[in-house]
């Protein structure tokens, strides 16, 4: 008997969230306990001329993939839900219904079971997942050629918006603003993933979904994998043109010099377009490869990029709630040094395997149950 088995879904999705499941724990064990932790991804916190030691940049760096991973393929497979749904003949507003219940869920927890852990109020990648979802509502409605538009025209025009009410005049802006477009910290309260720059990034993932259906409808010709190959690639090359010139593009935070720190040293929060374009450029390339590899070789149904990206909100709330909560209220924030952080990681990620594989076969005997679900 071989253990490869036919997967209904598209097991690359669920194989490339799951991949970045694994780089995310580090960057938050690291942002927990890591004394020496790097994080000035932004024009909010970066001091221009700070140094950017290349093991601890490099550590920050890779987990930049993670959050357009999640709030992509959130889009896409939100959009296979529905649009399947649609096709079988489902009610449109139970189904609006359910994506405002789910989004509003996601959203919640960030200012509720995450901020508690975290001891102050925090909306982070939650927050703007579950609140694109509900956007998504009204938004699904629309044709894939304006989906497109409306999300292009917020990556490669969002920087002039942006600068209207942002570090505009130097002044540090409003909660508003941060909530919807912004960055803002204070010792009570950190907005880090705004609202827009993310619903457009979900957008995108929205249009791929769609695209793999007509796809499998035989509506389309090329591939998705051809598909995220030309796309990555492209957005590679506008990802090298943005930072060369150094201007637009790159939401105020500027390549000092040629290093390669400089080069990779682009705004997240909020997503610049150099951002965008480096970090969906590169999980196009990654994702596509993975299509490919799934084609070839088939699904182990226990792979570990599987479980965990089949397993991810758990997966989520679970390692940051014991990371955050250990850090808070346990006396272990920043009490050791970047090389036991990876030792951490792969402790905590042993640790995960067993029982994310618990959950899911829990989750699969437990079908009809609204909170598993959503989770």
């Amino acid at each position: 008997m071989t253990n490869k088995v036919k997967s209904k879904r598209i097991a690359a999705i669920d194989w490339m969230r799951g991949f970045v499941m694994i780089i995310m724990v580090l960057d938050h064990v690291s942002m927990a306990y890591n004394k020496e932790h790097l994080s000035t991804d932004s024009a909010a916190s970066y001091i221009v001329g700070s140094p950017l030691p290349a093991f601890e940049f490099f550590t920050r760096w890779i987990s930049h993939i993670c959050a357009p991973v999640f709030v992509f393929l959130a889009g896409t497979a939100l959009a296979i839900s529905v649009e399947r749904k649609l096709s079988r003949g489902f009610d449109s507003k139970a189904i609006d219904r359910d994506i405002l219940l789910r989004g509003a869920f996601i959203a919640l927890l960030d200012p509720t079971i995450t901020s508690f852990f975290s001891g102050k109020l925090i909306f982070q990648v939650l927050y703007a997942i579950g609140l694109a979802m509900m956007c998504m509502a009204f938004f699904r409605r629309l044709s894939s050629t304006q989906l497109l538009i409306i999300a292009m025209a917020w990556i490669l025009g969002g920087e002039l918006v942006t600068a209207q009410f942002w570090f505009a005049g130097g002044q540090e802006q409003s909660i508003i603003v941060a909530l919807l477009i912004g960055k803002y910290s204070s010792a009570d309260l950190s907005i880090s993933y705004a609202l827009i720059p993310w619903l457009s990034v979900m957008i995108l993932g929205w249009v791929f979904g769609r695209y793999i259906l007509e796809y499998g409808d035989g509506k389309v010709t090329m591939s998705p994998a051809k598909l995220l190959f030309s796309l990555g690639f492209t957005a590679l090359t506008a990802f090298v043109a943005i930072r060369y010139l150094n201007d637009y593009g790159n939401m105020f935070l500027f390549k000092e010099d040629n290093s390669w720190q400089q080069w990779l040293h682009v705004s997240k929060y909020p997503p610049s377009a150099s951002f965008i374009m480096l970090e969906l450029g590169l999980m196009a390339v990654i994702l596509a490869l993975m299509i490919k590899i799934e084609q070839r070789i088939g699904v182990r149904p226990n792979g570990i990029f599987l479980v965990f990206g089949q397993t991810s909100m758990m997966f989520y709330l679970v390692h940051r709630i014991f990371l955050t909560g250990t850090a808070t209220y346990g006396g272990l924030s920043d009490f050791t040094n970047l090389t036991n952080t990876y030792i951490i990681t792969g402790v905590l990620l042993l640790m995960l395997y067993p029982f994310c594989l618990w959950y899911r076969s829990f989750k699969g005997k437990h079908p009809d149950s609204i909170w598993l679900k959503y989770l």
